[in-house]
């Protein structure tokens, strides 16, 4: 039987399950509506839909690198309880597994390629849900390159909590990454170095400390000279290399992988829920409304 475009657009509407899903079910039940959506159910997916209106804002950050090549993904739950869970912690290892192997160019990509399983990764994680009770997702993720005169800075804060990812060229010394990533985690720039701010974020930032200064009353000819020693303050907050090294305040985070032969080529920095807007659930409410049902 022709699956239509009506007809996927009906059991979306009915499961809350993906249209390529939906596809596949109507495809397998030869069109039969009923059994389409006892198919989706049988594996997981209907039921996993029913929990896309909700948030997933905690989980955790993983690493895993092979050779020359690393991943750092987030993958997110519900509960900070769930994110501990054992068959969860497989099933971010897993992704990662995949991610570094097949180096999808997004996360759309991601969840419709094959895993060794045999099932698509938005398979694999929809059943995962149905067995953990949870909204589960890949978030987001980054595949990263060095060479062989490269190292790797692998960092997980708080067992995952925050996730940082950090590449070096000029020494294998893994140490020094991984002190380079511990620093990223702990101070949070945004950029390696000042060549990668934008001018028009330079030009507003100068903008903001000229009329800062003016507004304090400060003669209009040494308003200049203060907002360039202050917008050298704006580097050193966010750009790694001009952050003063958390493990020797003394020493610029620069000047430190430049003693060891090396340079900051780029980094990764993920916090578990950041950007997403959590919910704040009324406890007591909802114990009532479930009473009530």
């Amino acid at each position: 039987m022709a699956i239509t475009a009506q007809m996927v657009k009906e059991l979306r509407e009915k499961t809350g399950a993906g249209m390529m899903d939906c596809k596949k079910a109507l495809t397998e039940t030869d069109g039969d509506l009923e059994k389409a959506i006892d198919f989706l159910r049988e594996k997981g997916i209907a039921k996993a839909a029913k929990k896309s209106d909700r948030i997933a804002a905690e989980g955790t950050t993983f690493i895993q690198s092979e050779g020359n090549e690393a991943v750092i993904l987030e993958v997110n739950a519900e509960t900070d309880f769930v994110a501990k869970n054992e068959n969860f912690q497989t099933l971010v290892k897993e992704l990662a597994s995949h991610l570094l192997a097949n180096k999808p160019a997004n996360v759309e990509e991601a969840a419709e390629q094959k895993m060794d399983n045999g099932q698509t990764v938005g398979e694999y994680i929809n059943e995962a849900i149905a067995k953990i009770g949870e909204k589960i997702t890949l978030r987001r993720f980054e595949v990263k390159t060095k060479t062989d005169n490269g190292a790797f800075g692998e960092y997980l804060h708080m067992g995952g909590r925050i996730g940082v990812l950090a590449v070096l060229e000029g020494t294998t010394d893994e140490s020094v990454a991984r002190d380079v990533a511990m620093h990223a985690a702990a101070l949070n720039p945004k950029y390696v170095s000042r060549d990668q701010v934008s001018q028009e974020e330079v030009d507003r930032e100068r903008e903001v400390l000229t009329q800062q200064a003016l507004n304090e009353g400060k003669p209009e000819k040494i308003v200049a000279k203060m907002v360039e020693g202050r917008l050298s303050k704006f580097f050193e907050d966010i750009c790694l290399v001009d952050q003063a090294f958390v493990k020797n305040p003394d020493e610029k985070v620069g000047k430190y992988v430049q003693s060891k032969g090396a340079e900051v080529v780029s980094f990764v920095r993920y916090e578990v829920g950041e950007g997403i807007e959590k919910r704040q659930d009324n406890f007591a409410e909802e114990v009532m409304n479930q009473v009530k049902k």
